[in-house]
């Protein structure tokens, strides 16, 4: 027997069990994308370097490390065939990540794919005859379904399947090998999504908001009505423009589950900036589908590993393989551009999902391009919807790749942004933090957004001690979870209750103060702040303000480069409009226009 794999116990997996086996994952999670053939070429040629009798007296003897995953590159680039090409870089890099290409110059030194190749090359490559070079060839097919975005060349929409192939690849490896090693295959898959989490929730829907008679609620469920009809058109690139208090979380999930279920998809992931939206929102969709079917997957959640066998959920977060994920930007975008192993081997499971972008106003600005033209890709050639959520919409058509527009879900956004109007934009002029601190004093209740950690600590010890709250993105999650329910309590109580933070808060925190202070940032920023003020619109809007002011101290911090110019574009908005939360500024015509 040529073997893959001994297991601890003694047990061995022969190289055919396991290549083939692989070659089965593979292609099964590659169909996602049309690629089942390359995904099982992948999988059939990826450990051909342990046919080698080095890498056998390796296994079997524990001689010296012997180089195993070059072999097959090797073999799939003297095809010479683009698909090849593309196979290569995956398995010379399935334990150690996706090489640079270099170049023909590159010694067996260099850590790129022409380097690996020389290795190979000076390695001989003794094998075993197990496949020939024709065998390999026959395992290709004769085009790629690759379909290049704004009809450029196509390097980039190449660079994203090889990741794509690259992530079947190791989840297949990982899988057979994890099976074989424990002697059977751990619960780690959650399921994808079904026709009983729809139900579950319509069930939900109709328990608890089926007999609303507060205006308020009868247009979020007018919202919510909307995305549910809207999620029966095509797949595509939609956005979700709905002002504070609209109700988006349930609206959006609504949207997805509708739009899953009428085009067979298999998961549905939130994409949120902040780990405290995040904790809110997957509580919400827990209390609702259940505990097992939601998994988060971010830096502010853990797992308990004190078992020996390990939880389904923490096994699913290493690919995802869950019905609804929440999760962040950044893991979302790094591990679409990543090259390791371990942030790669979930995306082939991002494929036919429907992708919240919630709060789209905070992707990041200096790498806008590439994550858009990643979400175009997931649309275009991996059956994904995408939808972009915000109060504040930033206009990302001009960033689309050509023929690609975002479809508004509800129609009548202007008239939504009046209605929801809840409050009092009032720019203040410059104050010193004990001035501000002193406003802050002369409040029951109060929230206070400042733009630097140095200033929200400054203040916060300006402030009389009983009620008094700081919050931080340096704050453990955990702790930050205890303070917004601590928060949250004191509010509804009507204790008294003063809050300092920076701008972690004003993004889909659902708190509700009487009166909001906002150091002067992006018009945006100003707008998202204001949703945190009368924000269930239980107060007149006269009593309801939220007030811009300028810091005025000398030790105040720099303002960041990044603020500089949005604080300049709402300085001359407020010169030009009396209310810059108007829906001619916030959700211009030209912007918002609903596309049929």
């Amino acid at each position: 027997m040529i073997v893959a794999h001994k297991a601890e116990d003694g047990r061995l997996q022969s190289i055919e069990e396991h290549a083939l086996q692989t070659a089965q994952l593979a292609q099964r999670f590659a169909e996602a994308f049309g690629c089942g053939q390359l995904g099982y070429a992948g999988g059939l040629c990826h450990d051909l370097g342990k046919l080698k009798p080095g890498f056998q007296r390796r296994i079997l003897e524990n001689g010296p490390k012997v180089e195993h995953s070059a072999a097959g590159a090797q073999a799939l680039l003297e095809t010479k065939h683009l698909a090849g090409l593309l196979l290569a870089y995956c398995i010379a890099g399935h334990h150690t990540g996706l090489p640079d290409s270099g170049s023909s110059m590159d010694t067996e030194e260099c850590a790129t794919l022409h380097g690996k190749m020389a290795r190979e090359r000076h390695d001989a490559m003794e094998c075993f005859p197990f496949m020939h070079i024709e065998d390999v060839r026959q395992l290709l097919p004769s085009s790629l379904p690759i379909h290049p975005i704004g009809g450029k060349s196509g390097g980039f929409s190449a660079s994203f399947l090889i990741r794509m192939l690259f992530s079947c690849l190791v989840d297949a490896d990982f899988l057979d090998t994890e099976a074989f090693m424990r002697g059977s295959a751990p619960a780690r898959d959650m399921g994808i999504l079904s026709d009983a989490l729809f139900d579950t929730f319509q069930k939900h829907i109709a328990a608890n908001f089926s007999a609303q008679s507060r205006p308020l609620d009868k247009m979020r469920c007018q919202i919510r009505t909307s995305c549910e009809n809207k999620a029966t058109g095509a797949q595509g690139v939609y956005s979700l423009t709905v002002p504070t208090g609209g109700g988006k979380t349930l609206s959006s999930l609504a949207f997805a589950l509708r739009h899953a279920k009428e085009h067979n998809l298999k998961r549905v992931i939130y994409v949120i900036p902040y780990t405290s939206i995040i904790e809110q929102t997957a509580a919400i969709f827990k209390g609702i589908l259940g505990e097992g079917a939601v998994l988060e997957h971010h830096s502010g959640v853990s797992y308990d590993d004190r078992e020996e066998e390990m939880s389904a959920a923490r096994l699913a977060s290493e690919n995802w393989a869950a019905p609804l994920i929440v999760t962040t930007n950044v893991q979302f975008f790094e591990s679409l551009f990543a090259n390791r192993t371990s942030k790669c081997r979930k995306l082939h499971h991002i494929a036919n999902s429907v992708i919240i972008f919630d709060e789209a106003q905070m992707l990041p600005v200096p790498y806008l391009r590439p994550c858009i033209w990643a979400i175009s890709e997931l649309v275009k050639n991996y059956g994904c919807t995408a939808v972009l959520m915000s109060a504040t919409q930033p206009a990302l058509d001009q960033h689309f790749p050509d023929g690609m527009k975002a479809i508004e879900i509800c129609e009548n956004t202007s008239a939504l942004y009046t209605f929801f109007r809840r409050t009092r934009i009032a720019f203040a002029g410059e104050w010193t933090q004990q001035e501000l601190a002193a406003r802050m004093c002369q409040r029951h209740q109060a929230l206070c957004i400042v733009n630097t950690r140095k200033q929200a600590q400054t203040l916060y010890n300006l402030l009389p001690e009983e009620g008094r709250f700081h919050l931080s993105t340096l704050m453990p999650p955990i702790l930050r979870k205890q303070r917004f329910e601590q928060i949250k309590q004191r509010l509804s109580q009507g204790l008294p209750c003063l809050v300092v933070s920076t701008s972690l808060i004003e993004a889909g925190v659902d708190l509700d103060f009487p009166v909001v202070f906002r150091e002067e940032a992006g018009l945006d920023s100003q707008i998202q702040a204001a949703g945190r003020c009368n924000r269930e619109g239980k107060r007149s809007l006269d009593d309801s303000i939220v007030y811009v002011f300028r810091a005025a101290d000398t030790d105040t911090p720099k303002i960041p480069s990044s603020l500089r110019l949005p604080i300049e574009v709402a300085k001359a908005i407020s010169e030009t409009y009396t209310d810059v939360t108007s829906p001619e500024v916030v959700c211009p015509q030209s912007l918002y226009q609903p596309v049929s």
